[in-house]
């Protein structure tokens, strides 16, 4: 492989994606070639049952892999590949050299940009924070803030109550089993227990109960087994930051490129956050949960949940605005701490590179 190939990426790999699932393989077919295949993970996922979730991972990828060009002095121009099915995008990725072009002053983030899943300083942004924040989304996207203690209190108990759904229902059991790397600080392909957020107690107390879902159901209809991490990832970090935000898109997205274009604005919007010295931890669960009730996609089998869903789809329409809600793609909450000792790394390029081939399931175009 190339060494500037090598560089891109090496840095690439980066971005962000739903529980460090990596939703990508790059396979390279020229010199100044790449084409990315996108999965998403519905077959197995709770939270990705429309592919939504990992567009937007594929989105930041792309946006992740154009800054990451701009460091050997090549622009990329990408294109998606017309007719490929959902569930297994292609992107043709095209360099090209050009001549004094100066590294995106995003690059050195890449890699420092993490999830911070703990409570943060209250301290709250000021106006130019939050003016640069907002100049780096495209034409037509917004964010809205929600500062302040009570604001932050509304935020957390939200939070606070989405996430007795996740935490009591077999779909997302099934998930949070396979994704949590226990014991570890690092991990290539899941979470790291350190990095999830909880006392070490409270893990291994997690880590006992779930090993089986009826161990789970036991525990959280007789002894509220899942008040602790509640508490603990939800409450109390939700009060103790220094604001939520959501990402609001021009218009409803409806389309494939609609969410890939939300996921390259929010990469851009999360890796200006780290330059200006603030650490982001996703809140999209009810996101998801909410846009799944709008679109009478049952998640669940569990009746009460999906009635409890109902309910915070009202509340998040009374604070994000009915008219606004389905052009909502993200929400999360922002502050300042040092930076997780733990965290998730990545794949390595060889893992994520597969043989070139000289036929591919449609034309390039282009």
């Amino acid at each position: 492989m190339q060494l500037h190939l090598q560089r891109i990426l090496d840095l690439a790999r980066w971005a962000p994606s739903g529980d460090n699932t990596q939703p990508w393989q790059f396979e390279i077919l020229g010199n100044e070639h790449i084409l990315v295949h996108g999965f998403d993970t519905r077959d197995h996922v709770v939270y990705d049952l429309d592919g939504h979730a990992s567009q937007l991972a594929v989105g930041a990828l792309l946006e992740t892999l154009s800054i990451a060009a701009s460091t050997v002095g090549r622009t990329a121009i990408i294109q998606r590949r017309p007719g490929t099915p959902e569930t297994h995008l292609l992107f043709d990725v095209r360099l090209q050299s050009q001549d004094y072009l100066a590294p995106d002053p995003l690059a050195p983030y890449i890699e420092k940009r993490v999830v911070q899943r703990r409570p943060m300083s209250t301290h709250p942004l000021n106006n130019e924070q939050k003016k640069a924040l907002a100049r780096t989304l495209p034409a037509g996207y917004a964010v809205a803030w929600f500062e302040g203690l009570a604001q932050r209190w509304r935020l957390a108990r939200f939070m606070f109550d989405n996430a007795k759904i996740r935490l009591t229902i077999p779909e997302a059991y099934a998930v949070h089993k396979s994704v949590i790397e226990w014991g570890a600080k690092f991990s290539r392909d899941r979470i790291p227990e350190q990095a999830v957020g909880v006392d070490p107690l409270t893990a291994r107390f997690m880590h006992w109960v779930m090993d089986s879902w009826e161990r789970v159901g036991f525990f959280n209809t007789y002894l509220l087994g899942h008040l602790p991490p509640r508490l603990q990832l939800d409450l109390l970090p939700g009060l103790r930051c220094g604001a939520h935000f959501a990402l609001l898109a021009p218009a409803p997205l409806v389309s494939v490129d609609d969410y890939i274009a939300a996921g390259r604005a929010l990469q851009r919007f999360w890796l200006t956050a780290t330059q200006l010295g603030w650490l982001i931890q996703p809140e999209m669960t009810p996101v998801i949960f909410t846009r799944y009730h709008r679109h009478g996609l049952a998640f669940t089998a569990t009746q009460a949940a999906l009635k409890e869903t109902g309910k915070l789809n009202a509340r998040l329409e009374t604070m994000v605005g009915t008219a606004q809600v389905e052009r909502l793609f993200f929400m999360g909450r922002i502050g300042m701490k040092p930076r997780p000792w733990a965290r998730s790394t990545r794949k390595n390029v060889a893992e994520l590179t597969i043989a070139g081939k000289s036929s591919s399931p449609v034309e390039s175009v282009g």
